[in-house]
C-alpha cells in the first residue's frame, strides 16, 4: 500500500543513512524500510524528542501510524534513530503533514505544542463539573514530614466543593497526633483516629464512609499537590458518563509515572514542583489515555461506583497493593472506564511507610490475588498500557519539560483595558466585528462568529476554549452572572475579582478563591 508513495521522498531533500533504506508516509503512518539483518529495532523522534520504538517486521520493515496530531499541529518532523537517543538515520528530519501522503526534508524549528483538539476529552457542555461534593481521603501511617507536606499542598492548592479527611491509622510515632491535631483546627478539615492497627485498606474505607455521598479522592500521605489538581481530576472524571475513576500522573507511580514509565523521574534541573505541575496542566493535553485501573496515590472515584460495586477489598489486600486494582475491575465488570489525567501531576516519595523490600513482597502478593480473580488483567493492561494516546502524553511531557519559558498562570479579562497581573498571563476573550476572539500576547488563539440568533455557539466554543487553553482564573471588576461567569464556574474555573487600576498578583487573587485558610500557628 505504500510503494505508490515512494517515489514522494526525493534523496535530494531526504536523505537517508543505512541501514536505512527507504522511508513512506501515506498521510497517517510511517513506514520505514531497513537492509535485511542490520537492525532489529528503530526509535522514532517526533519534533525533536523521542517518541516510540518499534520492532523490525521479517521483511526488515517498521510502521508508525499517528491517529491524530500529537504536537496539535498537523506538520510532523520524524527522525528514525538507532534505538532510543541513538544515531540519525536520516541527515535532516523527515517533514510529513497528517492526511496528506509524501515526505519532505524539514527546514525550520518545529513549532511550539499546541492544544491536540482532535483527540481531547472535554466536560461536555452544560454539565456541572464542580456541582459534586468532594472528599479528600488521605489515610496517614507515620511519616510526619511526608504528612505535613502533603496536607500542606491541599490547603495550598485546593479549590471547590471539598472536605478533606484524615484518617490516622494507630501511628507509632508520637509526632503524628499533635501534628494532626493542629489540622484538625482548619475548617472543612476532619481528623479521625483508629485506635488499633488496621492497615491502609482499612483506613482507606474508613475515610470512604466518613465522605458520605461525597466522590472520593483517595490521597496518599507522600504525595504533594500542584495548582488545578483537583479541578483537573474532576474533569477528567466527568468527561464521559461511562468514567468510573481519574488518576493523577506522577514523578514516581509506576504506570502512572511520567514521562518515564515505571521509573523516578527527575524535575528538569532548576524547576520547582509547582512550575513542573503548571506546565502540564497547560501542555498535557486533554487525550486521558484508558488504563484497565486507576492508581490509588491520587485516584478520584465518582460516588456512584462505590454504591454500585463497593468499596475496596480490605480482607483481600489488608495492606494495599492491588486494592486499588481490584476495585477498578470490579468497575470496569459494571462497565465503567479508568482514565489518566495527564495533565495533573502529583509529586510521590512512594513507599515511605514500608520501605523498599516490604513494598516489593506486599506487591507480589496482590498480584497474585489480581490473577486469580482476574485472569485477563495483565494482558490488558499489556494491550493499553502503550497505547498512542499514552505515548503522545510521554512525548508531550518531554517537549514540555525541555521548554525554558517558565508557565505561568494563564488568567482571562473579558472586553478592553485588561488589568495587569504580576507573574501571571492575562488573556482577552474580546468582540471583534463579527467574531469573538481569544487573545493571548497580542495573538488570536482562537475565534469564532457571534450571531444573535444563536448564542449558544460562541458559549460552547468558550466553553472548549477555557479547557483547552487550561485557564485558572476568570478576572472580573465585579460579578454581573455573566455568561462568562456562569460557565467558569460550571467547569470549578474560580471567579477572581480584582481592581483594575491596581496590579495585583495571583497569590493575592486566589487567596478567596482557596477551599481551606491556613494552618493555625
Amino acid at each position: 500500500m505504500f510503494s505508490f508513495v515512494r517515489h514522494l521522498l526525493r534523496p535530494s531533500r531526504a536523505r537517508l543513512r543505512p541501514p536505512l533504506r527507504a522511508a513512506a508516509w501515506n498521510g497517517t503512518q510511517l513506514r520505514l524500510e531497513f537492509e535485511p539483518g542490520h537492525a532489529d529495532t528503530v526509535a522514532l523522534d517526533l519534533d525533536g524528542a523521542y517518541f516510540a520504538q518499534s520492532p523490525l517486521d521479517a521483511h526488515a520493515h517498521a510502521d508508525f501510524t499517528f491517529a491524530f496530531a500529537p504536537s496539535g499541529h498537523d506538520w510532523l518532523q520524524l527522525m528514525p534513530r538507532r534505538g532510543r537517543d541513538g544515531e540519525a538515520l536520516a541527515e535532516r528530519p523527515l517533514h510529513v503533514r497528517l492526511g496528506s501522503a509524501g515526505i519532505g526534508a524539514a527546514d525550520a524549528p518545529p513549532p511550539p505544542l499546541a492544544p491536540p483538539a482532535a483527540a481531547a476529552q472535554p466536560v461536555p457542555f452544560g454539565v456541572d463539573a464542580a456541582a459534586a461534593e468532594v472528599a479528600i481521603v488521605v489515610p496517614v501511617y507515620d511519616a510526619p514530614e511526608l504528612v505535613g507536606r502533603c496536607l500542606d499542598s491541599v490547603l495550598a492548592w485546593t479549590t471547590g466543593r471539598v472536605r478533606l479527611i484524615v484518617v490516622d491509622d494507630a501511628s507509632p510515632d508520637p509526632r503524628i497526633a499533635p501534628l494532626l491535631a493542629r489540622y484538625a483546627r482548619v475548617a472543612g478539615v476532619e481528623v479521625l483516629r483508629i485506635a488499633e492497627n488496621r492497615g491502609f485498606t482499612a483506613t482507606a474505607n474508613r475515610g470512604i464512609d466518613a465522605a458520605g455521598r461525597a466522590d472520593v479522592v483517595l490521597l496518599n500521605a507522600d504525595t504533594e499537590v500542584g495548582p488545578n489538581w483537583l479541578t483537573g481530576l474532576r474533569r477528567a472524571a466527568h468527561a464521559r458518563d461511562d468514567v468510573g475513576t481519574a488518576t493523577a500522573v506522577s514523578d514516581n507511580a509506576g504506570a502512572f509515572s511520567v514521562p518515564e514509565l515505571e521509573q523516578a523521574n527527575e524535575l528538569p534541573p532548576g524547576w520547582s514542583f509547582e512550575r513542573a505541575a503548571r506546565t502540564l496542566w497547560q501542555q498535557a493535553g486533554l487525550a486521558y489515555p484508558a488504563l484497565p485501573t486507576g492508581n490509588g496515590f491520587c485516584l478520584y472515584i465518582r460516588r456512584a461506583v462505590i454504591e454500585r460495586v463497593g468499596k475496596l477489598d480490605e480482607a483481600a489486600f489488608p495492606q494495599g497493593y492491588g486494592e486499588e486494582n481490584d476495585f477498578c475491575q470490579r468497575a470496569a465488570q459494571a462497565g465503567l472506564r479508568h482514565l489518566i489525567a495527564g495533565n495533573v501531576l502529583v509529586r510521590h516519595a512512594r513507599s515511605a511507610s514500608f520501605g523498599e523490600e516490604r513494598r516489593r513482597r506486599l506487591g507480589e502478593a496482590g498480584m497474585a490475588v489480581l490473577r486469580e480473580r482476574w485472569p485477563d488483567y495483565e494482558a490488558e493492561v499489556g494491550r493499553t498500557l502503550f497505547s498512542f494516546e499514552r505515548r503522545v502524553l510521554d512525548w508531550r511531557v518531554r517537549r514540555a519539560f525541555a521548554d525554558a519559558a517558565a508557565a505561568r498562570p494563564r488568567l482571562l479579562w473579558v472586553g478592553a483595558n485588561a488589568p495587569s497581573v504580576v507573574d501571571a498571563d492575562v488573556w482577552t476573550l474580546r468582540a471583534n466585528g463579527e467574531r469573538n476572539e481569544l487573545v493571548a500576547g497580542g495573538r488570536v488563539v482562537a475565534a469564532n462568529l457571534w450571531r444573535a440568533d444563536d448564542a449558544e455557539t460562541s458559549y460552547r466554543a468558550l466553553w472548549d476554549w477555557l479547557q483547552l487553553h487550561a485557564i485558572e482564573g476568570l478576572l472580573v471588576a465585579e460579578r454581573k452572572e455573566s455568561a462568562a461567569e456562569i460557565v467558569c464556574r460550571l467547569l470549578d474555573i474560580p471567579i477572581l475579582p480584582i481592581d483594575p487600576a491596581r496590579t495585583a498578583t495571583p497569590a493575592e487573587l486566589f487567596a478567596g478563591a482557596r477551599r481551606f485558610a491556613k494552618m493555625p500557628s
